[in-house]
């Protein structure tokens, strides 16, 4: 009965792998149990025989959640990639995995559909940078691309520096500073409240980062708060722009002509934050990308958008759907209960022309005045409820944020919303 038993499970075993690598048939991240703590500590996805390994007869659940003769529910996250080298990409050794003789990878941080992100560090003076990895058999390669509109772009304010790009074994790399958490995280680690002097104080540090990459010719197209990140160190109170892959030169550098108007334009960058005329398929210029960051400082205002949680068959219809919310949600909707000034700034980028320039700086003044209006607002720290959370939340932020060597002061506006306080380089 037990040689019966082993030979069934065998049997699925051959059947699981021939299915994967033969089959190729894409499976969906599960979570369970039975995850042995080698596997955990590299919170990535893993292959079948990897997992085989370290879970001996533990038998692999198919995309119904459950194999189809088990009752083990693991907790493995299988690779949805259909080739062997994407998989293996996310199972580098650190040990051994040295870019450009002296970057050494220390651990994954994020991840893309451009490939992987890690924490790496200088062995000859160990200092830590960023490195992006991208298979060279990537099928819509975009590194080289993204470090030729970084090199562009190097000098400014907010904008990371590239210490090194090149090949490494089957790999795209691109070894940059390495930066603190995204906005989207703080947003989060926040419980997903940004008081109002937040945002104000970052708006302006994001129309400055924004209007910088237009200066140099480019439009972002990807503006979100992921693509927002603080810095570390003596920088962790700037905000940095960050992933230039979809970037797109909308004027020649010597002559100065604008792209031409153009229609039936896939949808590029993410939905959620998207113009109305991407949505329309209309060609993005700069205006879209101020339309964009207006919905991002909604999005920080209200916790969501409306558009959000929109349930459908496809992404097309997905996208049709959030685009049909968009234009049925009036500014003023969007905006109520909210200082005048951001339905001033949606208005105005989206009455914007197609070739015409933002006036940054009209935008940047209706947010600084409105944060002088507010400042007056003097946080009352002597209230017992106030000392306790001031004590209390510094710590935690403190210990939370220790392996990130970032130093973030807290805005405590509001007691039970505290939110990050960001200082920008110029005095308001």
């Amino acid at each position: 009965m037990v040689r019966c038993l082993k030979g069934i499970t065998f049997i699925s075993s051959v059947i699981e792998l021939l299915w994967w690598a033969i089959l190729k048939h894409p499976l969906v991240p599960i979570q369970g149990r039975k995850l042995s703590s080698d596997l955990q500590s590299l919170q990535t996805y893993v292959p079948l025989a990897l997992f085989r390994t370290s879970h001996g007869r533990a038998l692999i659940p198919f995309e119904s959640g459950r194999h189809f003769w088990s009752w083990y529910v693991c907790k493995a996250r299988l690779c949805p990639s259909t080739k062997a080298q994407d998989i293996m990409a996310n199972m580098i050794t650190n040990k051994d995995f040295i870019v450009a003789t002296k970057y050494k990878l220390i651990r994954k941080i994020g991840s893309g559909s451009f490939g992987d992100i890690y924490v790496s560090i200088n062995v000859t003076n160990g200092e830590e940078v960023a490195i992006k990895l991208e298979s060279n058999r990537a099928r819509h390669p975009q590194l080289l691309y993204e470090s030729k509109v970084y090199r562009i772009l190097q000098g400014g304010v907010g904008i990371p520096h590239i210490r090194w790009y090149g090949t490494e074994r089957e790999y795209n790399v691109l070894v940059m500073d390495l930066l603190g958490p995204s906005l989207e995280d703080l947003f989060n680690f926040c419980s997903r409240r940004f008081t109002m002097k937040t945002v104000l104080m970052l708006a302006d540090q994001m129309i400055g980062r924004i209007e910088y990459v237009h200066v140099k010719n480019f439009i972002h197209r990807d503006i979100k708060p992921d693509n927002f990140l603080m810095g570390i160190g003596r920088h962790c109170n700037k905000l940095f722009l960050i992933d230039f892959g979809l970037a797109k030169k909308f004027r020649d550098s010597r002559t100065r002509a604008h792209i031409p108007y153009r229609e039936d334009k896939n949808l590029t960058g993410t939905a959620r934050y998207a113009s109305i005329n991407a949505h329309l398929g209309i060609e993005q210029s700069r205006r879209d990308d101020m339309e964009s960051l207006g919905y991002v400082l909604m999005y920080f205002n209200r916790g969501t958008l409306p558009w959000q949680g929109l349930k459908a068959a496809t992404k097309k219809q997905k996208y049709e759907k959030i685009s049909e919310k968009k234009m049925s949600t009036s500014v003023e909707m969007l905006c109520k209960g909210f200082p005048s000034e951001f339905p001033m700034y949606l208005n105005y980028t989206r009455g914007l022309r197609f070739d015409e320039a933002p006036d940054y700086m009209y935008l940047r003044q209706l947010f600084r005045i409105l944060f002088r209006t507010l400042n007056h607002q003097v946080v009352n720290f002597s209230h017992p409820y106030g000392k306790y959370f001031w004590r209390v939340l510094v710590r935690w932020f403190q210990m939370i944020l220790s392996e990130s060597h970032c130093t973030v002061c807290i805005d405590f506006s509001a007691y039970y919303f505290p939110s990050f306080f960001f200082f920008t380089n110029q005095a308001f």
